[in-house]
């Protein structure tokens, strides 16, 4: 195994290093540890063993939470590892007893007990330990306390929500195999129009690009209506989890994504875990979910986790970024609008009821009088020297039956003065 340099010793002289070369070694017996393999794996897994005298230096490295096996070998490809001092050009080189194994000088202890990790990756993140861009990377914002940790997959740049973090690379490299059918649960926020019947056509797969992917779960969760287009939320459910899947697969059938969240990755959830945050999952629960991935001789001892987060002047922003999430992953339901049936009239806009009539006494009520006395007599109001044609005198004035003028007559107009002194100060005819 791979161990530190103040407790080995570098190999001797290079005399001593032929003799020991021209000695062939014992075979060991094999164990239950060395004869594990991961679930899945290649052939080039069942060549580890004592019979090929070690175990591959990338899984030594992965196992001991360096990296992946893939980032493990780009690293070999740019002269950053070594083995007992000497340069490794090719990884296909076991480890054995004893043996030094550096990164980029720094020797790599052995392998702890596997640890797992829930965090919130927030967009605008990269998933990777350096990018030739010089973009913000996830492993940059973790928080400090944490051991050596590599991602379980990944996210897009853009995308958010769950993301598994580990020291162990044989536990990564597991997981993100696609024969373990390990299902990823999102939601998409998309705009276009799609139903629910195109939907469930992905459950036999889809081609795009001549890329083939496989059964894919969608259920349309909720639609605004808006102009031209409407903005959906969608819920997406599979198991191989290729490079920018969902959005594809969404975009081939007509509608784009505009924002993806991950939600669950196999029987881990994202829960109400606030964005940024990261959470140790505990040893119990790895060795109940994940026994059959990790080496024995790795597994986790206890039943508490060994991280905590510290407690932060954020804490309460941190509510604030969860409640805002639920309230995005789970949005409150609009009330459904009053749909009329065809053919059904508009409500119609009721009169004003008519205004009273003014009492005596009040204000407007000699300008009302005027203008009834006015339509009446033939007198214009407000004019008390103005007689109509005729009426200077008594006798050439009209008269009503049983020899009364008209003012006299019991047949008046609705809303007419009785009897009396006029307007104007005059005193009518006499009968």
């Amino acid at each position: 195994m791979v161990g530190h340099s103040k407790h080995r010793k570098r190999p001797g002289s290079q005399g001593q290093a032929s003799a020991a070369a021209a000695t062939p070694a014992a075979p060991e017996k094999p164990s239950p540890a060395n004869n594990w393999t991961v679930p899945g794996a290649g052939p080039a897994d069942a060549e580890d063993g004592p019979e090929g005298g070690g175990e591959r230096v990338a899984k030594i490295l992965a196992r001991a939470g360096v990296a992946s096996r893939r980032e493990v070998e780009r690293l070999i490809e740019a002269g950053r590892v070594a083995l007992n001092g000497q340069v490794l050009t090719t990884p296909a080189v076991k480890v054995g007893e004893g043996d030094i194994v550096t990164v980029d000088g720094e020797v790599v202890g052995e392998a702890e007990p596997a640890r797992l990790f829930r965090y919130h990756k927030p967009p605008n993140l990269v998933t990777t330990h350096n990018d030739p861009k010089g973009r913000p990377t996830v492993f940059e914002t973790l928080p400090e306390g944490l051991p050596r940790l590599i991602s379980i997959g990944r996210l897009d740049l853009n995308s958010e929500g769950l993301l598994l973090l580990t020291n162990d690379g044989g536990l990564a490299r597991a997981l993100e195999l696609p024969s373990n059918a390990w299902a990823r649960r999102y939601r998409a926020r998309a705009r276009g129009r799609i139903d629910q019947a195109r939907l469930d056509k992905l459950k036999d797969g889809i081609t795009v690009d001549g890329v083939h992917y496989g059964p894919i779960e969608a259920t349309l969760d909720k639609v605004k209506e808006g102009q031209g287009a409407a903005n959906l939320w969608i819920t997406v459910t599979l198991s191989e989890g290729k490079n920018r899947e969902v959005r594809r697969v969404l975009e081939a059938l007509g509608v784009t994504v505009n924002r993806l969240i991950r939600l669950a990755y196999g029987p881990f959830a994202l829960g109400t875990l606030a964005v940024g945050a990261v959470e140790e999952v505990g040893p119990r629960v790895v060795r109940e979910q994940l026994a059959e991935f990790i080496d024995p001789a790795n597994l986790p001892k206890g039943d508490r986790p060994q991280y905590k987060a510290p407690a932060s002047a954020q804490s309460e922003r941190r509510k604030v970024d969860a409640a805002r999430e639920e309230a995005i992953l789970n949005p409150p339901e609009e009330p459904a609008k009053k749909v009329y049936k065809a053919g059904w009239a508009k409500p119609k806009i009721k009169p004003k009821p008519p205004k009273a009539p003014a009492k005596a006494g009040h204000k407007g009520a000699g300008k009302a009088d005027d203008r009834v006395n006015a339509k009446t007599f033939g007198k214009p109001p407000g004019k008390p020297g103005f007689k109509a044609p005729g009426s200077g005198s008594a006798a050439g004035r009209p008269r009503g039956p049983g020899g009364r003028p008209p003012s006299a007559s019991p047949q008046r107009n609705s809303g007419a003065r009785r009897p009396g002194p006029r307007p104007g100060g005059g005193q009518g005819p006499r009968g």
